[in-house]
């Protein structure tokens, strides 16, 4: 087989074929962002203030804006919002009700907690778009690191300690270190909105481990990334599994001249 000059040129000026990640939420629907946020803080302060009822409501408020989120996306977005939602319903239950680390305040796992991951991950998929990669990478890991010598050190919170550990590894092994950054810093804003009103507690002592942990703990969002970094790494397989195993985009239009000539 010979490739002309000009095919290997116009095959130069192509993009690389994007992530999975990257190509989540290229063209959202209106004000996405803004309704995911008022989801999350009027959910919640629904489920502290009217107790069983306002669960009831922010769970359908949740289902709702998460349906909205699953008809407005295309066939990736889709499987990253059920994955995202199915991945974090098990880690909650396996973190809360097995092992037992925090408490809702009912003692249950709210309904609207997995579809809530999933809003969150997608605000973080929103906002990390539009943020520089080092610049934010920077601007989180640094003063983690610190607070989290300072955590260990003063035994004020040691368990968010290696919940850094766990962040800084899905930076180091993950493939979108700007949006874990980014789920970091919202996870740790909502941890604290959500433990203010009451909507669930940190256990003081860690069981099974004997550290002290904060309520919340300051690395609470290396839970976020580690989940954003599963989602991201089952749809990348997904995709690859819909195409020809090994074949890149570029490989496959070859292919195909090949068998033309």
């Amino acid at each position: 087989m010979q490739v002309s000059r000009s095919s290997l040129n116009d095959e130069a000026r192509q993009p690389r074929a994007a992530s999975p990640q990257v190509q989540l939420w290229r063209n959202p629907p209106r004000f996405a962002a803004l309704h995911i946020v008022a989801v999350i803080v009027g959910g919640l302060a629904l489920d502290s203030a009217l107790g069983w009822t306002g669960q009831h409501l922010a769970t359908a408020w949740a289902c709702a804006v998460w349906g909205w989120l699953y008809r407005a996306g295309g066939a990736a977005e889709r499987r990253s919002l059920l994955l995202c939602m199915l991945i974090a319903g098990f880690g909650e239950a396996v973190l809360s009700l097995v092992w037992g680390i925090y408490d809702y305040q009912f003692g249950n796992l709210p309904v609207f907690v997995p579809p809530g991951h999933a809003l969150l991950m997608t605000l973080g998929v929103l906002v990390a778009a539009r943020l520089p990669v080092r610049t934010t990478v920077l601007a989180v890991l640094l003063p983690a690191a610190a607070w989290a010598a300072y955590a260990w050190a003063g035994d004020v919170d040691r368990f968010g300690t290696l919940l850094f550990l766990l962040f800084a590894g899905c930076l180091a092994f993950g493939r979108d270190r700007v949006l874990y950054s980014v789920m970091f810093v919202l996870a740790l804003a909502m941890e604290l909105y959500g433990t203010a009103l009451g909507n669930w507690t940190w256990r003081a002592a860690v069981p099974g481990l004997g550290i002290g942990a904060a309520n919340p703990p300051f690395a609470a969002g290396a839970f976020y990334a580690l989940l954003d970094l599963l989602v991201l790494a089952a749809v990348s397989a997904f995709g690859r599994s819909v195409a020809d195993p090994g074949v890149r985009p570029v490989e496959q239009s070859l292919a195909a001249q090949a068998r033309s000539e």
